[in-house]
């Protein structure tokens, strides 16, 4: 009987053991997903903010050539204050601002394209450029946080790890889905 009551005692031990240690791993992969998570929301953020700063450069180069297109411009700029004032909310917040705002920029890429002395300019296909890479890094970290989203998020609905997340209150983190405001350059034509 006292060697089945050891026994009991040293299995309860070693289950107990490694229940806890299971659970020590869990959460330490839930702490470094939410931190890579966040590092990669840092990523987004700094592309964005790059867009951001581009606006009111290719904002002025227009308004030069298309003084009369005011109501364009304006909505840009509102577009823009918009969304750096969504900066540090949710990224369903952000990429309600961010949409606003690319639909206000692909406007104002519309109405520059009416004006061909604008489209020749130095500085307007230079500024457009730069918009059309920044537009590229802000889908490249975008996609890359969402994976690590994507990755942090199925650990919370899976078994074990359900266990662990619920208790410690892990919750899932929501996607960022933003469209880029410029898909390509435009064809410049004389």
């Amino acid at each position: 009987m006292t060697a089945y009551l050891l026994g009991f005692v040293v299995g309860g031990v070693a289950l107990f053991t490694v229940l806890a240690v299971s659970t020590i791993v869990s959460v330490n992969r839930f702490v470094a997903q939410t931190t890579l998570i966040n590092n990669s929301w840092s990523n987004v953020n700094t592309e964005l903010k790059r867009r951001h700063d581009l606006i009111p450069a290719l904002v002025e180069v227009v308004r030069g050539y298309a003084a009369h297109e005011r109501a364009t411009l304006e909505r840009v700029t509102q577009a823009r204050a918009e969304a750096i004032r969504a900066v540090g909310t949710s990224p369903a917040g952000q990429a309600a601002a961010e949409a606003a705002l690319g639909l206000a920029l692909r406007n104002l890429v519309a109405v520059a394209e009416s004006y061909p002395q604008l489209q020749a300019t130095a500085n307007f296909l230079e500024l457009q450029q730069e918009l059309a890479n920044t537009e590229d890094r802000i889908q490249a970290a975008r996609r890359f946080y969402n994976a690590n989203v994507a990755d942090y998020n199925r650990r919370v609905y899976s078994i074990p790890s359900l266990l662990v997340a619920r208790f410690f209150g892990y919750r899932e983190v929501p996607f960022f889905q933003v469209e880029p405001a410029v898909e390509e350059m435009p064809v410049v034509r004389f």
